[in-house]
């Protein structure tokens, strides 16, 4: 688990085809090592990924066919700036909100506009994960702990203050760029529990419109 608090802004030094899947290699310029065991989780841009290689200044990760194709972690290349943060621990400040480092999905910077002292982004998520992005609740963009303003369909809008852009790669976006997304870890939960007893049937559709009239949520209209 993590806090989507970056600690770090580290450098792809290496990105290599291995076995099928890939490996990278990530300089942790200012991220502490000195607590970090092989085995130990690492949040590599939202992406939780698994230190198999490390010292003081870099960590050695591989990633899965199946992190490639639902993350945006397979465009990364060498010389690119990735957002860090170590695993959780008991005493952690939990500064942002509970964060697992499992992508739901890529989205896409629509917009981006200066305001006063921050920067205004608007980003499109995939249609399927907007019923989980709610006007001022929480969303992790490429590992960043942040609070929606805005919710306009699948888009969502986002105020990025002067030390957040300093501290992580999200000055480096533009119109265009994708990132990885990750939502609220209790509307996932809460959707799933909404289902009941149909949770179990694997033809399930997941929570609808209909499904919570139907269940007396909501009334029928």
């Amino acid at each position: 688990m993590f806090t989507g608090i970056i600690e770090s802004v580290g450098k792809v030094i290496a990105s290599e085809k291995k076995g099928g899947d890939l490996r990278l290699t990530i300089a942790t310029e200012k991220l502490d090592m000195s607590d970090v065991q092989l085995g130990d989780s690492i949040a590599v841009n939202g992406v939780c990924l698994t230190a198999v290689e490390l010292d003081q200044s870099s960590f050695v990760a591989d990633v899965s066919n199946e992190t490639i194709d639902h993350t945006a972690t397979g465009k990364l290349q060498q010389g690119s700036d990735v957002n860090l943060e170590k695993a959780l621990t008991p005493t952690t400040r939990l500064g942002g909100h509970l964060v697992s480092g499992h992508v739901d999905g890529v989205g896409e910077v629509v917009e981006r506009s200066d305001d006063g002292r921050s920067v205004h982004f608007t980003i499109k998520a995939p249609d399927e994960l907007a019923k989980y992005i709610a006007h001022k609740g929480s969303i992790t963009v490429d590992g960043i702990s942040l609070t929606v303003n805005k919710v306009s369909g699948a888009e969502f809008e986002l105020n990025i203050v002067p030390h957040t852009m300093q501290e992580t790669v999200i000055k480096h976006y533009q119109v265009g760029t994708q990132v990885n997304l990750e939502v609220d870890l209790i509307a996932r939960y809460l959707e799933r529990l909404l289902l009941g007893d149909k949770a179990a049937e694997k033809e399930s559709d997941g929570v609808s419109m209909s499904f919570l009239a139907e269940n007396g949520f909501i009334k029928n209209i």
